[in-house]
Formats: structure tokens, C-alpha cells, sequence
């Protein structure tokens, strides 16, 4: 039997990318990309479950194979770890209170803007002149959550995430998207440097979920509102 796919994630609700556990199956954007990577790597798939802090420490300390949560590719993050390909490209937005009269970047000066620390919504915060950022350091269960409700509340003036993460608070309607930056943030398997054989089995397989269609069917599934960002290069890369 072959060994196991061993992926690291949160549990947390982040839909649609993916939402809490039900037992041991996961659904989303984020997990039906992790089944198309497993089932073309002939690997069975099994989920580590960790803090947003731990992922990259449960990494390197060889308690899985690659990292399948909300990473996207940034300088930063190649000082730690390889990336494979793609598997989606998202813009960043920022979220309000409706009726709190931001609507673009200069509409931040002196006020507070929280985004998870040491990430690339945090970098976008800090391009924002005059904006006070407040960072979240990943640690509650639910970090989004916290986040959103920290705007609700008014703790903060503004969020930044990625467009995709804002899209079920947009169904509160105390809150608004004011604006959106368009960061083309990609997201990719985070695997250790040290295992370059498991990084070039992972981007083989999911080249072969991109080529085939199975990767594009998956995003249309889940993100039917957002357009499709992977071609024909993507695969072939």
C-alpha cells in the first residue's frame, strides 16, 4: 500500500476555500485540490491538523509532507519552504462596516486595519499611508472569525484578506467590501526544501489535475463567482 499523503491544515470555517471538519472529511475548494493531488499521486490522503503559527513548524519538523492551506507565494515564505505550481490566484479586498464611508486607500488614514500577521494581506495593510495596522497573530481557532467580528464590533475600521475569504461575510449586511487590490496573490503546496523528490511528486500531480481539467472543474464547483486563473501554461509548467 502506498504511504500516506500527509496534508497540513487549520480547522477552522473559511468557506469557500474549506470548512470545519465533519469527522474526518473536509470539503471545499482547498480539499478537493488536495484529493485531486493524492488520488494522481497514487497516495492516500491524510489531514494534520494545526494552528496557523504551527503550519510551517509542523513542516520542517517532518510531521507532513506539504502544507494545503492558504499559502500563498511570497519571498518571506521561500526563505522556509519550496513551492509547486499554483492552484489558484486571488486578488486581496477590504472589508468594512456598511455605512462607514471607506471606500479606497486614502479613506484609511488614521484608521485602524487588522490582517493576520507575517502575511500578504498584512503587507498590503501597511502600504495603506497614514492606516494604524493591527495584527492577528493566528492563534484562536477560528482566526478569521475573529477578524470579521472584530470589524463588526468595531475593534477595527477595516479588514484586508483575500477577495475569496471575505465572500461569506458579505452575506452580514453590516458589513461591505469597500474596496479590492488587484495583488494576484498565487497559492501553492508548501513543501520542505530538504525533500525535493516530494516536491517534484506533488507538482507532477498537480500538473496532472490542471492538465486533465479535474483542477478547473474544482474551481468552478466552488468558486463559481470568481473567474477561472490557471490555464494552459499553468499546466505545462
Amino acid at each position: 500500500m502506498a504511504d500516506l499523503l500527509r496534508l497540513l491544515c487549520v480547522d477552522a470555517d473559511a468557506p469557500p476555500v474549506f470548512w470545519k471538519r465533519t469527522g474526518a472529511a473536509r470539503r471545499g475548494y482547498e480539499p478537493d485540490v488536495a484529493a485531486l493531488v493524492a488520488e494522481r499521486a497514487g497516495r492516500p490522503l491524510a489531514w494534520e491538523v494545526r494552528r496557523w503559527p504551527e503550519l510551517v513548524p509542523a513542516l520542517l519538523a517532518g510531521e507532513a509532507d506539504a502544507i494545503l492551506c492558504g499559502q500563498a507565494i511570497t519571498t518571506e515564505r521561500r526563505r522556509q519552504v519550496a513551492f509547486t505550481r499554483p492552484y489558484a490566484i486571488f486578488d486581496e479586498a477590504v472589508l468594512v462596516r456598511a455605512g462607514s464611508g471607506i471606500a479606497g486607500p486614502d479613506d484609511l488614514r488614521g484608521r485602524r486595519v487588522g490582517a493576520l500577521a507575517r502575511s500578504t494581506n498584512m503587507a498590503l495593510a501597511e502600504t495603506f499611508a497614514g492606516a494604524e495596522t493591527v495584527a492577528f497573530d493566528g492563534t484562536a481557532e477560528d482566526v478569521l472569525g475573529v477578524m470579521v467580528e472584530a470589524v463588526r464590533s468595531g475593534a477595527i475600521d477595516a479588514l484586508v484578506d483575500d477577495d475569496v475569504a471575505l465572500l461569506p461575510a458579505l452575506d452580514d449586511p453590516a458589513l461591505a467590501l469597500a474596496f479590492s487590490v488587484p495583488t494576484r496573490n498565487a497559492w501553492a503546496l508548501a513543501v520542505d526544501p530538504r525533500r525535493p523528490d516530494v516536491l517534484a511528486a506533488l507538482d507532477a500531480a498537480l500538473g496532472r489535475a490542471l492538465l486533465d481539467g479535474a483542477l478547473a472543474a474544482a474551481w468552478r464547483r466552488w468558486l463559481p463567482d470568481l473567474t477561472w486563473p490557471l490555464g494552459a501554461a499553468a499546466a505545462a509548467t
